[in-house]
Order: C-alpha cells, then sequence, then structure tokens
C-alpha cells in the first residue's frame, strides 16, 4: 500500500457523512476540532469525544480511524509575535500533548497571515459543466482596489498589472463582483461567520510593520518551543505550504519554495518538523519543482495533499482534474511507491494521503458544500489516484518478480 488513503471531515455538520466516505473507500479520517476558538485547548475530553464519533459510534466491518489532524490553528498573536505569544504556544504544546495521549499524532498547521487558502472564484465553470476552483492576479488586484480599497494597494503590483486590472474591471458585471467578493470573504473551513471587508482591513492592518523576515523569526520561534514537546510525545508536525505561495494583499508568506523550506528545517533540524507535501500549492508557482521537493524532503513529508493545478500564461491557474494539469501525479505517486518501501523496511506506517479540492459536479451541483470538498468530485479524484497506485504497484512488483 503505497498511502493511507484518507478524507477531510469537517465533523458532525459535515454535510457528508463518515458512512458515505466509507463507501468512497477511505479508511482515515482528517479531521478539527473547528468549534474550539482558535487559540483555546484542545481538551482530552474533547479530543477523545470527537474519536469517539469516528472510531467507535460508527464502528462498522469497514472502521475509519482519526490519524490526522488538519488543522491545530496558530493563532494569529503568535504568528505576528506578540507579548501573549508565549502563554498561546504553551496552550498550543498542552494540545499536542492531549492529542498524543489520545493517539493521534500527525498534525497539519499552516503560518499564513490572516487568510489561508485564497481563490478568485470558487465556482469557475469549466467546459464540461462542472466548477472548480480559480485564481486570477488581475482579480486580486481588482479586489485590492475597488472592493477592499486597502490605502496602500498600488504599492503591491507593477503599474502594467494595474492598468491590465482597470480594463478588466471596466467590463465587470455586479454579478461578477459579487462572486468575487464572496470567493475572497469566504468563511474558513468551520468559521460560520467568515470575513467581512472590515475584519480583513482589521487583519491586514495587524501586520503593517511585519515583513518576511520577521515572520520567519515568528515561525521559527514558534518551532524551537514547539517541536520538542512534539518530539517527545512521539507527534509530527506538518506545515502546509502557503496557497498560493506567494504574497497576497502585501502580506508576507513564507512557505511557498524550496528555500523557504531549506530554511525552516535547518532552523529546527528535527525530523519533527516536517511537512505536509500538497502538490497544489506548491504547484502554483512554476519555479517550484514538484519532483525535486518530493526527493529533498522525503523524510520531512509526513502528510500528503495530491491535486493538480493547471497554470495559464496570464499568470491565473484552475484546479485541474487530478491526473492532469501541471502536477504529474502519476510520476509523482511512482516515487512515492519507491518511498513507501523505504518507509516499509524502517518500519513506519503508509503515509496518510488525501484527494484535495475535487471539482462539484453531477448531482452536487445543487448541493451546498464548503468550495473544493464535495463529495463526487473528490470520490472521483481518490478512485483515480487509487487506480493509478494499484496499477504502479503490480507494474513493479511483476517487474521485480
Amino acid at each position: 500500500m503505497i498511502f493511507e488513503e484518507s478524507w477531510r471531515w469537517y465533523g458532525p455538520h459535515d454535510p457528508i457523512s463518515l458512512s458515505q466516505i466509507r463507501q468512497a473507500g477511505a479508511s482515515g479520517i482528517v479531521n478539527a476540532l473547528h468549534q474550539i476558538p482558535v487559540g483555546a485547548l484542545w481538551s482530552v475530553e474533547e479530543i477523545q469525544r470527537r474519536i469517539d464519533l469516528i472510531e467507535k459510534e460508527n464502528s462498522t466491518s469497514t472502521p475509519l480511524k482519526w490519524i490526522v489532524v488538519e488543522s491545530l490553528p496558530v493563532h494569529e498573536d503568535i504568528k505576528q509575535g506578540r507579548e501573549n505569544r508565549d502563554e498561546l504556544i504553551e496552550i498550543y504544546c498542552q494540545s499536542i500533548r492531549n492529542l498524543a495521549r489520545c493517539g493521534v499524532r500527525v498534525i497539519c498547521y499552516n503560518f499564513m497571515p490572516v487568510l489561508d487558502w485564497l481563490r478568485t472564484n470558487v465556482r469557475k465553470e469549466l467546459p464540461n459543466g462542472s466548477t472548480a476552483l480559480y485564481f486570477h492576479p488581475l482579480d486580486l488586484i481588482i479586489f485590492d482596489l475597488y472592493i477592499l480599497k486597502r490605502p496602500e494597494a498600488t504599492k503591491s503590483y507593477d503599474a502594467v498589472d494595474i492598468k491590465k486590472a482597470q480594463e478588466r474591471y471596466s467590463n465587470f458585471t455586479d454579478q461578477d463582483i459579487s462572486l468575487l467578493k464572496e470567493s475572497i470573504l469566504m468563511a474558513l473551513p468551520g468559521d460560520v461567520k467568515g470575513f467581512t471587508l472590515e475584519k480583513l482591513k482589521l487583519g491586514l492592518e495587524a501586520y503593517a510593520d511585519i515583513d518576511e523576515n520577521q515572520l520567519r523569526a515568528n515561525l521559527i520561534y514558534f518551532l524551537e518551543r514547539v517541536i520538542p514537546v512534539a518530539a517527545q510525545e512521539g507527534v509530527c508536525m506538518a506545515i502546509h505550504p502557503d496557497d498560493p505561495p506567494w504574497s497576497v494583499f502585501g502580506l508576507p508568506r513564507v512557505v511557498g519554495s524550496q528555500s523557504d523550506l531549506e530554511y525552516i528545517f535547518s532552523a529546527v533540524p528535527d525530523v519533527h518538523n516536517g511537512l505536509t507535501y500538497c502538490t497544489g500549492s506548491l504547484g502554483a508557482h512554476q519555479s517550484n519543482d514538484l519532483k525535486a521537493l518530493l526527493l529533498n524532503f522525503e523524510e520531512r513529508i509526513h502528510f500528503v495533499h495530491l491535486r493538480s493545478t493547471q497554470r495559464n500564461k496570464d499568470g491565473s491557474f484552475f484546479e485541474a482534474n487530478h491526473l492532469e494539469g501541471d502536477a504529474g501525479l502519476v510520476e509523482l505517486i511512482t516515487i512515492f511507491y519507491e518511498i513507501s518501501n523505504r518507509r516499509q523496511k524502517q518500519g513506519k506506517t503508509a503515509l496518510p494521503m488525501r484527494p484535495d479540492h475535487g471539482h462539484q459536479m453531477l448531482d452536487d451541483l445543487d448541493k451546498q458544500y464548503y468550495p473544493g470538498y464535495s463529495a463526487i468530485g473528490r470520490l472521483k479524484g481518490l478512485a483515480e489516484l487509487r487506480g493509478v497506485a494499484s496499477a504502479i504497484t503490480h507494474l513493479k512488483q511483476q517487474y521485480n518478480s
């Protein structure tokens, strides 16, 4: 088995049930306690209650297991290096201890300021009628200049791009503006309130004096205190790359390239300081070599997100079918086959993997899902990935016999 096939589940309020996830063929659940405010403690009682829901109350002949936390969020005051960060970091460390006590030992998290992953259209219609997540750099400029009206916005963009954005904006309809606003201010998973323009402005203002160097220093400060606890508890921390892997709204981002990752891992060399290898986030930037990143950071990869983006000449990209686009997942899964063999010889378990950001399609087009996380699109992605993994395993074993 190359991967432990997994599925992101948003908890009891997710429109996709655990029974449906089981039918999709996944055995690992990727989950978080979204009901707990960022910065508050994840108690043993709350963690165990969720484990019981996933593993005991829904036990059948094909049991499920909570294997990855996604995410244990990092408070903005830690990212900003505020005076109370030590107190918040200690709470974070205790949550790690509590998760380990309950047997959950892979934690995905990110260090993106203010925003999580960002798209300018969460319902881009594709030629076949399904919808995908989409990002256009000019639409981001349009939002920044004409909707958010950030005072320093013009300093973040090239004059040529600003002119192109102005021309593009002149053809926008009210519907285009509404969709752009909705897409960027979309609530994060588990956040029913979402962003308002004012909330976003306040978040951006808090980073006015924080550049990449300072944010990177704040990340290392966090890791130097968290990783020893994780190592002691046998917990693997897996940082998620920035998505997209470049600055948005003038915010610094420091987890988007090979040099970024080399810095993070050399500053805190313990192997428990690891990576969520997300082929979509890293693959959105043409300078990232996904194959090289996989080989260079093999020992640091604790969790895998497989999806593919299709980059366009104008700088835009959309979420392609899993086996299409620029990621080259067939070749990457072939490399993962060799990695899985090495891990097996070392007595390690298969890496947890989940299909990411599926298209909304078929009957799901008329249903309400968090964008990118509909049932059928991810089922299709998981089936395609499973098929590739099975074919590679069969051919490799046949060749080596």
